[in-house]
Protein backbone atom coordinates (compact mmCIF):
# COMPACT_ATOMS: atom_id res chain seq x y z
CA UNK A 1 0.00 0.00 0.00
CA UNK A 2 2.96 2.30 0.66
CA UNK A 3 3.70 2.15 -2.95
CA UNK A 4 0.30 2.99 -4.66
CA UNK A 5 -0.36 5.67 -1.90
CA UNK A 6 2.97 7.12 -2.88
CA UNK A 7 1.77 7.12 -6.17
CA UNK A 8 -1.39 8.50 -5.53
CA UNK A 9 0.58 11.64 -4.08
CA UNK A 10 3.00 11.69 -7.00
CA UNK A 11 0.13 11.65 -9.38
CA UNK A 12 -1.50 14.39 -7.74
CA UNK A 13 1.53 16.66 -7.00
CA UNK A 14 2.17 16.12 -10.65
CA UNK A 15 -1.55 17.64 -11.63
CA UNK A 16 -1.52 20.44 -8.98
CA UNK A 17 2.07 22.09 -9.59
CA UNK A 18 1.90 21.43 -13.62
CA UNK A 19 -1.47 22.17 -14.02
CA UNK A 20 -1.57 25.11 -11.38
CA UNK A 21 1.39 26.12 -12.99
CA UNK A 22 -0.72 26.82 -16.64
CA UNK A 23 -3.71 27.84 -15.16
CA UNK A 24 -2.78 30.04 -12.34
CA UNK A 25 0.86 31.38 -13.31
CA UNK A 26 -0.11 31.29 -17.20
CA UNK A 27 -3.38 32.37 -16.88
CA UNK A 28 -5.68 29.93 -18.43
CA UNK A 29 -3.58 27.49 -20.68
CA UNK A 30 -6.74 27.25 -23.09
CA UNK A 31 -6.83 30.63 -24.37
CA UNK A 32 -3.03 31.79 -24.01
CA UNK A 33 0.08 30.97 -22.91
CA UNK A 34 1.26 34.06 -20.46
CA UNK A 35 2.21 35.04 -17.23
CA UNK A 36 5.39 32.39 -16.10
CA UNK A 37 5.05 31.42 -19.98
CA UNK A 38 5.99 28.24 -21.87
CA UNK A 39 8.72 27.78 -20.58
CA UNK A 40 7.81 28.56 -17.32
CA UNK A 41 4.80 25.60 -17.43
CA UNK A 42 7.23 22.94 -18.76
CA UNK A 43 9.77 23.57 -15.97
CA UNK A 44 6.87 22.94 -13.50
CA UNK A 45 6.19 19.80 -14.78
CA UNK A 46 9.70 18.73 -15.26
CA UNK A 47 10.87 19.89 -11.83
CA UNK A 48 7.82 18.28 -10.50
CA UNK A 49 9.06 14.72 -11.82
CA UNK A 50 12.48 15.39 -9.99
CA UNK A 51 11.02 16.33 -7.22
CA UNK A 52 8.74 13.06 -6.66
CA UNK A 53 11.65 10.75 -7.95
CA UNK A 54 14.17 11.86 -5.01
CA UNK A 55 10.91 12.07 -2.73
CA UNK A 56 9.52 8.30 -3.93
CA UNK A 57 11.31 7.03 -6.36
CA UNK A 58 13.30 4.30 -3.20
CA UNK A 59 9.46 3.74 -2.62
CA UNK A 60 7.73 3.06 -5.94
CA UNK A 61 9.65 4.09 -8.39
CA UNK A 62 7.97 7.37 -8.95
CA UNK A 63 6.10 6.43 -12.52
CA UNK A 64 3.16 8.83 -11.37
CA UNK A 65 1.88 7.78 -15.11
CA UNK A 66 0.27 4.63 -16.43
CA UNK A 67 1.93 4.88 -19.77
CA UNK A 68 5.16 4.58 -17.89
CA UNK A 69 3.64 1.99 -15.32
CA UNK A 70 2.76 0.38 -19.23
CA UNK A 71 5.96 0.33 -20.40
CA UNK A 72 7.58 -1.05 -17.09
CA UNK A 73 5.08 -3.84 -17.31
CA UNK A 74 6.20 -4.81 -20.94
CA UNK A 75 9.64 -4.39 -20.28
CA UNK A 76 9.27 -7.42 -17.59
CA UNK A 77 9.67 -5.13 -14.41
CA UNK A 78 6.67 -4.77 -12.92
CA UNK A 79 3.97 -7.74 -11.84
CA UNK A 80 0.66 -7.22 -13.42
CA UNK A 81 -0.72 -6.53 -10.25
CA UNK A 82 1.40 -3.78 -9.25
CA UNK A 83 0.70 -2.21 -12.42
CA UNK A 84 -2.86 -2.27 -11.93
CA UNK A 85 -2.73 -1.12 -8.89
CA UNK A 86 0.10 1.99 -9.58
CA UNK A 87 -2.58 2.89 -12.53
CA UNK A 88 -5.49 3.27 -10.00
CA UNK A 89 -3.78 4.73 -7.71
CA UNK A 90 -2.26 7.46 -10.48
CA UNK A 91 -5.82 8.07 -11.70
CA UNK A 92 -6.95 8.86 -8.14
CA UNK A 93 -4.10 11.37 -7.50
CA UNK A 94 -4.39 13.30 -10.85
CA UNK A 95 -8.49 13.42 -9.81
CA UNK A 96 -7.23 14.81 -6.75
CA UNK A 97 -4.87 17.38 -7.97
CA UNK A 98 -7.48 18.15 -10.29
CA UNK A 99 -10.34 18.84 -7.88
CA UNK A 100 -7.93 20.54 -5.57
CA UNK A 101 -6.65 23.11 -8.50
CA UNK A 102 -10.26 23.45 -9.41
CA UNK A 103 -11.39 24.73 -5.52
CA UNK A 104 -8.66 27.13 -5.68
CA UNK A 105 -10.18 28.51 -8.97
CA UNK A 106 -13.63 28.66 -7.42
CA UNK A 107 -11.78 31.58 -5.31
CA UNK A 108 -11.35 33.95 -8.09
CA UNK A 109 -13.48 36.81 -8.70
CA UNK A 110 -15.30 35.87 -12.11
CA UNK A 111 -14.41 32.40 -12.72
CA UNK A 112 -16.20 30.17 -15.03
CA UNK A 113 -15.14 26.67 -16.27
CA UNK A 114 -14.15 27.70 -19.94
CA UNK A 115 -13.54 24.90 -22.26
CA UNK A 116 -10.28 22.57 -21.63
CA UNK A 117 -10.57 24.29 -18.48
CA UNK A 118 -7.84 23.50 -15.38
CA UNK A 119 -5.22 23.13 -18.33
CA UNK A 120 -6.91 20.33 -20.07
CA UNK A 121 -5.28 18.49 -23.35
CA UNK A 122 -6.73 18.97 -26.58
CA UNK A 123 -6.08 19.55 -30.42
CA UNK A 124 -7.80 21.11 -32.92
CA UNK A 125 -9.87 24.55 -33.43
CA UNK A 126 -9.88 26.67 -30.55
CA UNK A 127 -6.73 25.42 -28.67
CA UNK A 128 -3.82 26.74 -28.59
CA UNK A 129 -1.78 25.95 -32.41
CA UNK A 130 -5.11 24.49 -33.55
CA UNK A 131 -2.84 21.53 -35.06
CA UNK A 132 -5.27 18.41 -36.20
CA UNK A 133 -6.24 15.02 -34.65
CA UNK A 134 -3.04 13.47 -37.13
CA UNK A 135 -0.47 15.66 -35.66
CA UNK A 136 -1.76 15.38 -32.16
CA UNK A 137 -1.39 11.70 -32.14
CA UNK A 138 1.72 11.43 -33.91
CA UNK A 139 3.38 14.04 -30.94
CA UNK A 140 1.74 12.27 -28.15
CA UNK A 141 2.96 9.21 -29.47
CA UNK A 142 6.76 10.08 -30.28
CA UNK A 143 7.17 12.04 -27.16
CA UNK A 144 5.90 9.09 -25.14
CA UNK A 145 8.17 6.89 -26.70
CA UNK A 146 11.48 8.99 -26.07
CA UNK A 147 10.16 9.46 -22.54
CA UNK A 148 9.40 5.66 -21.74
CA UNK A 149 13.37 4.50 -23.32
CA UNK A 150 14.96 7.47 -21.52
CA UNK A 151 13.38 6.05 -18.28
CA UNK A 152 14.84 2.39 -19.01
CA UNK A 153 17.03 3.91 -20.43
CA UNK A 154 18.33 5.69 -17.26
CA UNK A 155 17.25 3.24 -14.42
CA UNK A 156 18.99 0.36 -16.20
CA UNK A 157 22.17 -1.16 -15.36
CA UNK A 158 23.86 0.64 -18.30
CA UNK A 159 22.26 4.54 -16.66
CA UNK A 160 23.64 6.00 -14.05
CA UNK A 161 20.53 5.68 -11.20
CA UNK A 162 21.85 8.75 -8.71
CA UNK A 163 20.90 11.41 -12.03
CA UNK A 164 18.08 9.28 -13.24
CA UNK A 165 15.28 11.58 -11.70
CA UNK A 166 17.27 14.76 -13.19
CA UNK A 167 17.31 13.68 -16.37
CA UNK A 168 13.49 12.07 -17.00
CA UNK A 169 12.32 15.35 -15.57
CA UNK A 170 14.79 17.26 -18.15
CA UNK A 171 13.33 14.88 -20.73
CA UNK A 172 9.59 16.26 -19.92
CA UNK A 173 10.65 19.63 -19.26
CA UNK A 174 11.95 19.25 -23.17
CA UNK A 175 8.37 17.22 -24.54
CA UNK A 176 6.62 20.06 -22.73
CA UNK A 177 8.37 22.53 -24.55
CA UNK A 178 7.93 21.23 -27.89
CA UNK A 179 4.68 19.77 -27.63
CA UNK A 180 2.45 22.12 -25.60
CA UNK A 181 1.03 24.04 -28.27
CA UNK A 182 0.02 21.15 -30.15
CA UNK A 183 -1.54 19.03 -27.57
CA UNK A 184 -0.67 20.70 -24.45
CA UNK A 185 1.40 18.10 -23.79
CA UNK A 186 -0.27 14.68 -22.26
CA UNK A 187 2.17 11.40 -22.27
CA UNK A 188 0.16 11.05 -19.27
CA UNK A 189 -3.35 9.50 -19.54
CA UNK A 190 -3.69 10.14 -16.07
CA UNK A 191 -2.64 13.71 -16.12
CA UNK A 192 -5.11 14.07 -18.88
CA UNK A 193 -7.79 12.35 -16.77
CA UNK A 194 -8.13 14.60 -13.76
CA UNK A 195 -8.46 18.03 -15.64
CA UNK A 196 -10.79 16.41 -18.20
CA UNK A 197 -13.00 15.10 -16.02
CA UNK A 198 -14.36 18.69 -14.47
CA UNK A 199 -13.56 20.11 -17.56
CA UNK A 200 -16.36 18.32 -19.62
CA UNK A 201 -17.12 18.86 -23.07
CA UNK A 202 -14.30 18.83 -25.68
CA UNK A 203 -12.08 17.92 -23.39
CA UNK A 204 -13.31 15.27 -22.01
CA UNK A 205 -14.50 13.98 -25.67
CA UNK A 206 -10.75 14.11 -27.17
CA UNK A 207 -9.28 12.21 -23.93
CA UNK A 208 -9.15 9.12 -25.53
CA UNK A 209 -6.12 10.00 -28.13
CA UNK A 210 -4.52 10.86 -24.37
CA UNK A 211 -4.95 7.16 -23.63
CA UNK A 212 -4.20 5.46 -26.53
CA UNK A 213 -1.39 7.20 -28.18
CA UNK A 214 1.15 7.39 -24.87
CA UNK A 215 0.11 3.73 -24.56
CA UNK A 216 1.08 2.92 -28.26
CA UNK A 217 4.07 4.94 -27.48
CA UNK A 218 4.96 3.00 -24.12
CA UNK A 219 4.95 -0.07 -25.55
CA UNK A 220 7.15 0.54 -28.76
CA UNK A 221 9.46 1.95 -26.02
CA UNK A 222 9.28 -1.11 -24.42
CA UNK A 223 9.98 -3.19 -26.99
CA UNK A 224 12.59 -1.61 -28.72
CA UNK A 225 14.66 -1.62 -24.80
CA UNK A 226 14.07 -4.95 -23.99
CA UNK A 227 15.29 -6.23 -27.39
CA UNK A 228 16.89 -3.98 -28.88
CA UNK A 229 19.53 -3.08 -25.47
CA UNK A 230 18.79 -5.22 -22.75
CA UNK A 231 18.84 -8.49 -24.81
CA UNK A 232 22.21 -9.64 -24.40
Amino acid sequence: MKKYLAECIGTFSLVLFGCGAAVIGGENLSQSISGIGLLGIAVAFGFTVVAMAYAIGGISGCHVNPAVTIGVLVAGKIELKDAIGYIVSQCLGAILGAGVLYLIQTGKPGFTMNEYALGSNGWGEGYLGGYNTMSAFIIETVMTFLFIFVILATTSKFGNGAMAGLAIGVTLMLIHLVAIRVTGTSVNPARSLGPAIFAGGKALAQLWLFFVAPVIGAVLAAFAWKFGFEKE
